[in-house]
């Protein structure tokens, strides 16, 4: 019995790590490497393992940083089956697809520019379609699945995003019996439209995030009073309100709170709204298929016939050719649209046009890597580089942490006490959040593993 680490360890993104038992390999989560240049370089490195000696992959989750190398796994000749739930095995079709996409345009327009020595796309659209052939059984919360002899799973809800989870592996090797648990990516008590992440159970050890390790967050009114304000503000300076959003569940949750300001008469009820995301969009109308996911106020406001979503002024804009005549609108406007680290998609022409305007605003809502554009302007720059542009940043920043999906210390922490394990993992967290949490987890032993290391269970 062994454990190894092929990605987010001692960093955020590329999240993958492999159980062996019984002559069995089962991998959880294979994500994509996200950040700076050098650091998406590693995409196209060796796994670190054979893909094609995996019986099977647990898929914890549909963000991109979980599931964004799939279609590659398979393509390198991954034939094992991919288990997970159904809300996330519909918003890992929309990511997986939508990944693609953005690689096969980004390929052709280096082409078109010349750069004909550069990396083709890790896979295109076919390797994508290809890796929904592989996603069999579906996991529901609470139900124990055999996936393979001596290995067993049940999914728990990890209350992150729709149809995120933790992971209970129970493994059995001989006389020998191990309990593991991934924990995933973990949400937040307390928040609208999902469940609260489900108590874990007491194991043997646990593979946990460390994202936020080292602080709490923000009181989550108080954010979404910060948030309201911000968008008065710039409104009634003239400008508009560019909001870089993550498509799965950020997206949603932002227009959660500004329905509930417009019905509030916090926010002008005839405020233009642009969700400019394909793929936010669609993930907008699976979310209305899954109410097994969702928490008692949200299920109860889609049985009296309401959308939680909707807004007087919400235009949904799929085209290409509408979003580009966002950016004729002077003032008055609020745009979401990803990517939420400004690593690409059409946010990255929206901050274009108002970056350099003092009456408008930027809104960050989530967590930005080292090395992505929106780190960049988080961090204080004074001008930044767009589409080969040199863009000044004069518009107001504005950063409010109280909305992330993941899990603080405090929450981490109680979390982790439930499951009483005498080993913990620490991934999915930059070196210093990571030792942060570590130097409060006292009743275990903690590890910090790096690339590729392989650990006896």
């Amino acid at each position: 019995m062994k454990i190894s680490f092929h990605g987010a360890d001692r960093g955020v993104t590329g999240s993958c790590h492999l159980i062996e038992c019984a002559g069995r390999r089962v991998l959880v989560d294979c994500g994509l490497y996200q950040g700076s240049r050098e650091v998406e370089e590693e995409n196209a490195e060796p796994f670190g393992f054979d893909p094609t000696r995996i019986d099977a992959l647990l898929l914890t989750h549909a963000h991109l940083d979980h599931c964004g190398r799939i279609p590659l796994l398979v393509k390198r000749g991954l034939r094992g089956e991919i288990i997970t739930t159904s809300a996330s095995r519909e918003l890992a079709r929309l990511v997986m697809l939508d990944s693609a996409r953005i690689q096969e345009e980004e390929a052709e327009r280096s082409q078109r520019k010349g750069r004909r020595n550069l990396p083709g796309p890790l896979y295109g659209t076919l390797e994508a379609l290809d890796s929904l052939d592989r996603f069999g059984r579906v996991a529901a919360y609470g139900a124990p699945l055999e996936v393979a002899p001596g290995i067993r799973a049940t999914y728990l809800d990890a209350g992150h995003i729709l149809g995120s989870a933790c992971i209970l592996v129970e493994l059995r090797e001989g006389d020998r019996e191990r309990r593991v648990l991934f924990s995933g990516d973990l949400g937040s008590s307390g928040r609208p439209i999902l469940r609260d992440p489900t108590p874990p159970p007491e194991v043997d050890a646990v593979v946990m995030e460390s994202t936020y390790g080292d602080r709490q967050h923000r009181d989550l009114a108080a954010s979404v009073e910060e948030l309201l304000g911000a968008i008065r503000d710039t409104i009634e300076q003239g400008g508009n309100v560019i909001i870089p959003t993550f498509a799965l569940e950020r997206a949603q949750e932002i227009l959660y709170f500004l329905r509930e300001g417009s019905e509030a008469g916090l926010l002008p009820r005839d405020l233009e709204v642009f969700l400019d995301s394909p793929m936010a969009i669609s993930a907008t109308e699976i979310f209305g298929r899954h109410p097994e996911c969702y928490d008692r106020e949200t299920a109860a406001l889609f049985q009296q016939g309401r959308d939680p979503y909707a807004l007087p002024g919400l235009h949904f804009t799929r085209q290409s050719s509408a979003s580009m005549r966002i950016n004729q609108i002077r003032g008055g406007a609020v745009v979401m649209a990803g990517s939420g680290m400004c690593s690409g998609g059409r946010v990255r022409h929206h901050l274009r046009h108002n970056l350099a305007r003092r009456q408008s605003s930027v809104i960050f809502v989530g967590f930005a890597a080292h090395g992505t554009l929106a780190r960049e302007i988080i961090d204080g720059a004074k001008q930044v580089r767009i589409y080969g542009r040199d863009v000044a940043v004069r518009a107001r920043i504005h950063t409010i942490n109280g909305f992330s999906a993941h899990a603080d210390q405090a929450e981490l922490l109680a979390w982790h006490a439930s499951t009483r394990a005498d080993r913990t993992f620490l991934v999915h967290g930059e070196e210093e959040p990571m030792r942060a949490l570590a130097r409060r987890l006292e009743s275990t032993k903690v590890e910090m593993p790096s690339l590729h290391d392989e650990i006896e269970l």
